[in-house]
Parts: structure tokens; C-alpha cells; sequence
């Protein structure tokens, strides 16, 4: 272990750890693909669990029975479509979806004297913590339509790190996506995943739901 390093911030990402959106994603892709004649389920839905907007939809182009051709403008297009479709079912959210366990996890790190940041691949956070009414509980929201690479890249949880002033070594990330654990990792972070542990084998620690997150019980860990 790396003796220099202490505990100074945890950085979340948003989906599947704050709050679970991805049934209003699925929705909204489903609703996008039937539009196009694509077959869409629930299965390849998890292909798209953050990856960015415009991938998952060249993902779910990708499975046209006849190949399909569009502009990038056409693509554009379709890609807001969604996003509107997403939006319009993402207004129903209240502080009742936060998941089990987040608020007394984010409360008990900001009552240590921490930093808290969200590194999410979603262009929606700032408009989904607002309706959790968690949008006071983050001291940065890094802003994705500013970055140039998308997760496993590290360079949200870096960007974070940066506007938070500390030192990525002095970081727990939180994920539930593996190409989010890696992200983590590759900006030189301690990783908590949140699934099953099959799943994310970089991980620091992984645990089965945001249930089992423990404010107190992470930083013995990152300490030791």
C-alpha cells in the first residue's frame, strides 16, 4: 500500500449508483429502435449501460437487419430524439428513486470533512440530482459535453479529481459499469464496483448493491 495517500474525496457516477435511470433509458432506446424497424431487447440493452449517447446508437444501428446508412446530421437527429424521449420519462424522478443506502453513504462522507464529486457519461445529471434534490450534496459535476474521451478512458474521473484540487491517488470512484471501474483504476483511483463481483475483476472492492456501501468501512480500507 502507498503510504502518501489519504482519503480525500469520493467521485460517483450516476447512474446504477445514485439512482437507477436505466429503465428510462431502456425505454427510450426501445421506443427509438421500434421507430427504425430494429429489434431491441433487454438483453442487448445492457451492451448500452455507459457507453455514450451516440454509441449505443451506432450500437443499436449496428443491428438493422439490412445495413443502414445515415447522415451525420440524420444521426444527430435521431440521437435527440432519444434524448427527448429519455428526458420526458426522466421528469417523474423524485428523491424516493435515490437508491438504498446513497444518502447516509454521501452524508457520512461529507460529515468526515470530504470532497464529493459525479462523474457520469450522462448530459442529463445536473437535471436528474436536481429532481433527486441531491444537487447540494455534490461539490462538483464534471460537465461530459467538455471531454473528449468517453469511459474506460479516465478522463472524467481525472477532470474530477482536478476541479475537486486533489490528487487522484487520493480518491475512492464508484461505479456499476466495468468500463466505469476501469476508468477508475486508469486514472489512478481505488475502485468500489457495485453488481457482481464476476463482472469487475480490476475492482478494489466489489459489493452487491449500494446497500452494503459503507462510508466508514471503505476509508479503513483505503487507508490500510
Amino acid at each position: 500500500m502507498n503510504e502518501t495517500r489519504k482519503l480525500k474525496a469520493v467521485i460517483l457516477d450516476l447512474d446504477g449508483v445514485i439512482t437507477d435511470t436505466a429503465e428510462y433509458h431502456y425505454q427510450a432506446w426501445k421506443a427509438t429502435a421500434t421507430e427504425l424497424g430494429i429489434p431491441f431487447t433487454r438483453e442487448f440493452n445492457e451492451n448500452l449501460k455507459g457507453v455514450s449517447r451516440m454509441d449505443s446508437l451506432k450500437l443499436l444501428l449496428s443491428q438493422a437487419e439490412t445495413p443502414v446508412n445515415y447522415s451525420d446530421e440524420e444521426l444527430v437527429r435521431l440521437a435527440d430524439r432519444k434524448n427527448k424521449l429519455y428526458v420526458e420519462l426522466i421528469e417523474t424522478i423524485t428523491p424516493a428513486d435515490l437508491l438504498p443506502g446513497i444518502t447516509k453513504f454521501v452524508d457520512d462522507i461529507r460529515s468526515a470533512g470530504l470532497k464529493t464529486g459525479i462523474a457520469s457519461a450522462s448530459k442529463n445529471a445536473i437535471a436528474v440530482l436536481t429532481r433527486l434534490g441531491v444537487m447540494d450534496q455534490f461539490d462538483v459535476i464534471v460537465d461530459v459535453t467538455k471531454l473528449k474521451n468517453n469511459k474506460p478512458d479516465p478522463e472524467i474521473f481525472l477532470t474530477a479529481a482536478a476541479e475537486l484540487g486533489v490528487k487522484p491517488a487520493d480518491c475512492i470512484g464508484v461505479e456499476d459499469a466495468a468500463s466505469g471501474v476501469d476508468a477508475i483504476k486508469g486514472a489512478g483511483m481505488f475502485a468500489v464496483a457495485i453488481g457482481n463481483a464476476a463482472h469487475f475483476p480490476h475492482a478494489d472492492i466489489v459489493l452487491s448493491s449500494t446497500t452494503e456501501l459503507n462510508f466508514l468501512k471503505l476509508a479503513q480500507t483505503f487507508e490500510g
